[in-house]
This record gives C-alpha cells, sequence and structure tokens, in this order.
C-alpha cells in the first residue's frame, strides 16, 4: 500500500474497498505524532495494558515487541503497536518527567533549542524542587544547582508557612549567601524571582543556602524553588 514520506501514512487507492479502513489509520497515527506527548521513554518492556493511543520513545536494548525499534515512537494501536520513525527536528513532551525533547536526526536531546548537524546542542531546563525547611540560623538544599550549567536564577514561592523567630530570610549560595534574595516573606504564597547579575556557571553541583534574618528558622515550612539554567551539549562521538 502507497504511503506518505514523512509519517507513513497508508494512501486509498483506486476503486479501493472499505476505505474507512486505511483513513482511521492515517487518522489514528496523526493523533499519535502531532503535538506528541509520549508516557516514558526508559520503559524497555512493552506494557500489556497500555491504552489505546498511548504512546512511548523506545529506548535502546527494548525487548519483545519493541525489540529493534530503540528511538522510534511506539504507539499503541488495536492491541498491537504502530512504530514511527521520527526524522530531524520532532519534538516530544515526555509528560511524567515535564521534559521537551528534540530529535537531532540520530538522538533524542533533552529541552535543546538548538542542535547542530553533529549532535552538540544549547539546552535551556527548568529544575523543580521542595525545600523544606531545617531549624536554626541557616537551611541548606540538596545540590539543585547542575554541575557545568550556566544559571540565570532562581525563583522560589513559599508553599508552607516558615515558622520561627525570623522576619525574613534570604536566599544564596555558600560564600555569597543574599545572591538571590533578601527581605523574604514568610507566609504562604510568599515569592521571591533572584536573577544573576551577569550569567554565572556552577562547575560542581551546589546547593542553596537560605538564612534567617532577625531571628532563626523554628523547623517548619517549605519552599518550592525552581532553578533556570542552560547547558552545552558535547557532538556526538565520530
Amino acid at each position: 500500500m502507497p504511503e506518505t514520506q514523512k509519517l507513513s501514512l497508508p494512501l486509498l487507492a483506486p476503486s479501493q474497498a472499505q476505505k474507512h479502513v486505511t483513513v482511521n489509520e492515517a487518522l489514528s497515527r496523526l493523533d499519535a505524532a502531532v503535538q506528541l506527548t509520549v508516557i516514558s521513554r526508559s520503559l524497555a518492556v512493552p506494557p500489556a495494558a497500555a491504552p489505546e493511543g498511548s504512546t512511548y520513545i523506545v529506548p535502546p536494548g527494548a525487548v519483545n515487541a519493541w525489540a529493534g525499534q530503540g528511538g522510534k515512537v511506539a504507539v499503541r494501536q488495536n492491541a498491537g503497536w504502530v512504530f514511527l520513525a521520527p526524522q530531524a527536528g520532532w519534538r516530544a513532551f515526555v509528560a511524567p518527567e515535564s521534559r521537551a525533547l528534540v530529535f537531532d536526526g540520530s538522538g533524542w536531546s533533552e529541552d535543546a533549542v538548538a542542535v547542530a548537524a553533529g549532535g552538540s546542542a544549547l539546552a535551556l531546563s527548568v529544575r523543580e524542587f521542595d525545600h523544606p525547611i531545617a531549624a536554626g540560623p541557616t537551611s541548606t538544599t540538596t545540590p539543585e544547582l547542575p554541575a557545568n550549567a550556566i544559571v540565570f536564577g532562581i525563583t522560589g514561592r513559599v508553599i508552607s508557612a516558615i515558622g520561627g523567630t525570623l522576619a525574613s530570610w534570604r536566599v544564596g549560595v555558600p560564600g555569597s549567601d543574599d545572591r538571590y534574595g533578601t527581605g523574604i516573606g514568610t507566609a504562604e504564597g510568599a515569592w521571591m524571582r533572584g536573577v544573576t547579575g551577569s550569567p554565572l556557571a556552577y562547575y560542581a553541583p551546589t546547593s542553596l543556602l537560605l538564612t534567617a534574618e532577625g531571628g532563626d528558622f523554628g523547623g517548619t515550612g517549605s519552599v518550592r524553588f525552581a532553578v533556570h539554567y542552560a547547558t552545552l551539549g558535547l557532538p556526538r562521538p565520530a
């Protein structure tokens, strides 16, 4: 059966019987590929009870019905699987990860806004995490600023009121405890937006440091932070 060039959509033939079968097949593939959102890009074993129309990026080394289909988009269709071969420029969104991907002609690049023919890329990312406040004069997050990243800024919102004797708090990194803001409120809903004066590179995973102002943290409350940063992707090996 003749097919279209990009999505391999089946085409109607002259005097074809049951044309609706071919049309429905084409519409199902379009429904999967347009505004592509996938459930997983790491699942190696095809799920037995996948909903009709659900989509997955097949990882290398997948088995069973997905064997040999690494990098393709698997679409659940008529209780089986249809595989779409992505072309350079395709974009997908991995819903559980809130992660955007771009296909560069060989593989999927994370958060890429520009991709070169050899696979090198510029990626813009946001890493969001919740930090429960520890008691004392300071509270340190886990190392959430990625290594080898250019950080443009930090945003945050108090999602549970911060208790203690403090009047406000500031946030920065070890060695510069007010880099991203001072005088931040403690009530639920209080927010901060700290822009790095000049885009700053961090060469090792780095924690944020919260410092109480006018008192101490009481060990209650939490803040949702987001790190806004860029990373540089290497060219593929020759």
